[in-house]
């Protein structure tokens, strides 16, 4: 029957762009569930680096080979409400003292050079510092200091590796804009 349907070329040209359109389809479904992700920022914590409605692209296998890295910007899933992700800039790795002394953050004691940040920090959060990162975990801020739910407010804390969604690495819109995140 199969070599009946194939041998009408119409049939023949359906069938191998069906097949076609299905090996990309699961192609996609493969790279978007395991690889890469497309995400929006929401709101205005990481400006200047992202902006609100920026479309970026997430590395989501990075994570699995390597650690995160103090300056890499992530993504992961808010404790309070998994439905909603929230990006921010890893400054504290495990086992680092996170201290902010006149309005500038020191990590282990040294200061942290900020040239990607917004403005002066006001807000001190909801913790007390110096603050010890705990294994497993890392603690971000967003670079509005002054506009972002971060790890210096209890509601987030710090991020367990196994939360990390990924790391955001290339933004796509708006197109004036593509490029490499930083």
């Amino acid at each position: 029957m199969l070599t009946k349907l194939t041998s009408n070329p119409i049939l023949k040209e359906i069938l191998e762009w069906t097949e076609a359109v299905l090996i990309a389809l699961v192609l996609v479904i493969l790279i978007r569930g395991f690889i890469f992700e497309n995400t929006k920022v929401l709101g205005h914590s990481m400006e200047p680096t992202l902006h609100h409605n920026n479309a970026i692209i997430v590395n989501k296998f990075i994570y699995k080979f390597t650690k995160p890295k103090q300056g890499d910007i992530i993504v992961f899933p808010y404790k309070q409400d998994p439905t909603k992700d929230y990006i921010k800039r890893v400054l504290g790795l495990p086992g680092d003292t996170v201290n902010i002394k006149n309005h500038i953050v020191y990590i282990n004691d040294l200061p942290l050079d900020e040239s990607y940040k917004l403005e002066t920090m006001a807000e001190l959060g909801d913790i007390t510092f110096p603050f010890v990162v705990p294994q497993g975990t890392y603690f971000v801020m967003g670079d509005n200091r002054n506009n972002s739910s971060d790890s210096r407010y209890r509601d987030v804390g710090t991020i367990k590796k196994s939360d990390i969604i990924g790391k955001a690495v290339l933004r796509v819109w708006p197109l004036n804009q593509l490029g490499l995140i930083k």
